[in-house]
């Protein structure tokens, strides 16, 4: 399992990157490839390839094909030249989703790529798409979405995955013209694998196993998330600072179970997310990721090819359109 890691993607790169990209290697044991400038790849005693040049955060989505020196660009060739089996970044999202369509290649059977990300849920998780790639789009669109998300979910387990459209509410006439055409279409398409409209908690509550929306909604409801567990778990600790002796020796005696609720609320455990629809594993790691969150979206990374995912949704979104019934 070889998996190549853009040394300079992310607002912390490179130092927490290669941070990352090391623990990933002692502790996954995957072959780890850097791809960066030679002053920062050579030498960490592992495989690198050099790329001089930087897609940095700010660069509008073109750049990933102009800077064809990038450790973004040559990182997403290496994946599509068969040398790698998957590639992680923290880069700009913009030019990763790119990059990723156009390098890399589109599945024949998916006209629009997606981000789709395994959210914390009471039920384990639930795959929320798109989560950031496409701010607009049609409501063809939402149910490509969701025949990539059905095939996700069940690569992670899911024998039969419900799925729900993202909505200010469940009542089937909510929303913009475009979502009432989308639930139809899904209604149509899915049967009853389609439950209807979902609201924002449900995502995390996991009423259902894939939560379709637009990649505006979905960036802003992870965002939400990834908020309120830094809030529930700072509040926990302030609480229990401010609550004297008694409170020090209940956390004490609840250490392990603090730390499981800490770990499953952390977004860094969840590391990275798929763009789902291309020719190869792309893993999008969070712009703001440390070498916890790198090592974890390595980890995403090597499942995703361990798994097989890309044949899956090769397979199941084929499947899924030809029986007309979302299975």
């Amino acid at each position: 399992m070889r998996i190549a890691v853009d040394v300079m993607g992310g607002d912390r790169a490179p130092d927490e990157v290669l941070k990352g990209a090391l623990l990933a290697r002692e502790e996954l044991g995957c072959e780890i490839v850097l791809v960066g400038p030679e002053a920062v790849v050579k030498g960490k005693g592992v495989q690198f390839v050099v790329a001089e040049d930087v897609v940095k955060m700010d660069d509008k989505p073109l750049e990933v094909l102009r800077k064809k020196n990038s450790s973004m660009h040559v990182g997403l060739q290496l994946l599509k030249d068969g040398s790698v089996d998957a590639f992680v970044s923290a880069g700009a999202t913009g030019p990763l989703f790119l990059g990723s369509t156009t390098i890399v290649g589109k599945l024949e059977c998916v006209e629009r790529p997606a981000i789709g990300v395994a959210v914390p849920s009471l039920r384990g998780f639930t795959v929320l798409i798109d989560a950031g790639a496409n701010v607009k789009v049609r409501p063809e669109h939402l149910v490509d979405f969701a025949y990539m998300g059905i095939a996700y979910a069940k690569v992670l387990g899911v024998e039969d995955p419900k799925v729900g459209l993202l909505n200010i509410g469940t009542e089937e006439l909510k929303g913009y013209e475009e979502l009432k055409k989308a639930h139809e279409l899904l209604k149509e398409r899915f049967g009853e694998r389609f439950v209807g409209n979902v609201e924002g908690h449900d995502v995390n509550l996991g009423t259902v196993d894939v939560v379709v929306t637009d990649g505006f909604s979905g960036n802003v409801a992870l965002k939400t998330m990834e908020g309120v567990a830094k809030l529930v778990l700072a509040t926990m600790k302030d609480s229990i600072k401010k609550g004297g002796f008694l409170s020090i020796l209940g956390a004490i005696l609840m250490k392990k179970s603090f730390k499981l609720m800490s770990e499953k609320l952390d977004p860094r455990s969840y590391g990275g997310t798929f763009i789902l629809g291309v020719n190869g594993v792309v893993v999008k790691a969070h712009g703001s990721s440390d070498a916890k969150a790198i090592k974890n979206a390595i980890k995403v990374a090597k499942r995703g090819a361990e798994l097989g995912i890309v044949e899956e949704i090769k397979r199941g979104v084929g499947n899924v359109r030809d029986s007309g019934d979302g299975r």
